[in-house]
């Protein structure tokens, strides 16, 4: 019983950040109806920026924070200007393909710039180690990711839900013509769009490259791990996405516990092909069912 709580401790911590990444590719569905597959280089692209600034620059953690959060934001605003709005009038599929596109491009660039070997955060950004919580304990690094999640989470689902911002993001999806006639400018509301989601990017690939390190090919790859997660709770619902990002890391976590580590590696994918055969709109995704 001990073994399983420590275990469910530390995939809920660890599931934050699949929820993180999972955020930031619902913020633009919910908005495009667009699936990024760019989502990953973006992370790891920030999360290299960040590195870059603490090394050569040698600013404190929190500005270093602060200046990679606007250059993600920047770089999702170009990702969207010079990559998705020429394509605006093409079908849905289209705009997923080149966000493929997108991501090769990005891994080409961070190849180019900063190699293919694993890039580490300098020692000493976030303190290490861990805190005993009675019988348990749980990764200092775990936990700032956690906390920062779910600050990010609330701050997201309030501009979503309390802004009239985050109201035209909403409507925007539902209809781009309907909300065209009320006036707004959706171009506005797709580089918005894109620039919050990278920004959200850039967190997760932060606290991912503190932990783990930076690797282009393999941190890109880990944004595969928040499929299971949106699918779970909904493509189009952030509080799914969140739950999901919870499930699917306890779950992982157990599954390494209690079998082997090399069977946590394919359970997200194992929940993902269980939730498309069961429940293909997710737990708290919208059923639309469509009249001929």
């Amino acid at each position: 019983m001990m073994r399983f709580l420590q275990y469910l401790l530390i995939g809920i911590t660890s599931g934050a950040i699949y929820g993180l990444i999972g955020v930031g590719i619902v913020i633009i569905y919910k908005s495009t109806k667009i699936f990024n597959f760019a989502s990953g280089s973006i992370m790891t692209f920030s999360g290299l920026i960040c590195v870059s600034l603490l090394v050569r620059f040698s600013l404190p953690f929190w500005l270093t924070l602060l200046v990679t959060l606007c250059l993600s934001g920047f770089l999702g605003l170009m990702v969207e200007r010079i990559g998705m709005r020429p394509l605006l009038a093409q079908p849905i599929i289209t705009l997923i393909m080149a966000t493929l596109a997108i991501d090769s491009i990005l891994q080409g660039f961070m190849l180019l710039l900063w190699t293919g070997y694993t890039i580490s955060f300098p020692p000493g950004i976030l303190t290490g180690g861990a805190i005993f919580i009675g019988p348990f304990f749980i990764s200092r690094d775990f936990l700032y990711g956690f906390l920062v999640a779910i600050v990010s989470f609330a701050l997201i689902g309030l501009f979503f839900y309390k802004t009239l911002t985050g109201l035209r993001m909403r409507s925007t999806a539902e209809s781009h013509y309907t909300t065209m006639s009320l006036g707004v400018n959706i171009n506005k509301i797709f580089a918005i769009t894109w620039m919050l989601a990278a920004a959200v990017s850039a967190l997760a690939g932060i606290f991912i490259g503190n932990r783990m390190g930076l690797q282009v090919s393999i941190t890109s790859s880990i944004a595969f791990k928040a499929l299971p997660v949106i699918i779970f709770g909904g493509v189009d619902s952030l509080g799914g996405c969140i739950i999901g990002g919870f499930v699917v890391g306890i779950l992982e976590k157990l599954a390494a516990g209690f079998i082997d580590p090399k069977v946590a590696e394919i359970t997200p994918y194992i929940i993902l092909l269980l939730v498309l055969i069961i429940r293909p709109e997710g737990l708290f995704g919208e059923k639309r069912i469509e009249r001929i």
